[in-house]
């Protein structure tokens, strides 16, 4: 059977390239969504608040094999060696790299499973 895991992160954009980042994400490059999608990653969201805050959301089988192909993946170098001047406080990690996981603490359709067993 397949695990899945649901994996949700936190970066902080650029203020003053908040316009520019939402822009750059209306049409990704068709390259880098299939890079994302060989690496395993699936149902992949982007949220972003007025303030800066950015949350992400995906779902993988194996998310450290999901980075490392994504690392590996000379389609990703171009988009994220781009992308890194929107983030604050990266370290100079790719932003693919270097966002900082929540942790998932609820979730419904598990609880929910729970009680039919």
């Amino acid at each position: 059977m397949r695990t899945m895991t649901r994996v949700c992160f936190m970066l902080r954009v650029r203020p003053e390239l908040m316009g520019e980042y939402v822009e750059r994400h209306r049409a990704v490059w068709p390259t880098m969504l299939e890079a994302i999608r060989d690496a395993g990653r699936r149902n992949y969201s982007i949220f972003l608040a007025t303030d800066g805050t950015l949350v992400g959301y995906y779902e993988t089988d194996d998310d450290a094999e999901a980075a490392r192909r994504l690392a590996e993946d000379p389609r990703t170098v171009a988009w994220e060696a781009e992308s890194a001047r929107f983030f604050v406080d990266l370290r100079g990690a790719r932003a693919d790299q270097g966002m900082p996981q929540l942790t998932e603490v609820f979730h419904l359709e598990d609880q929910l499973g729970a009680l039919d067993d």
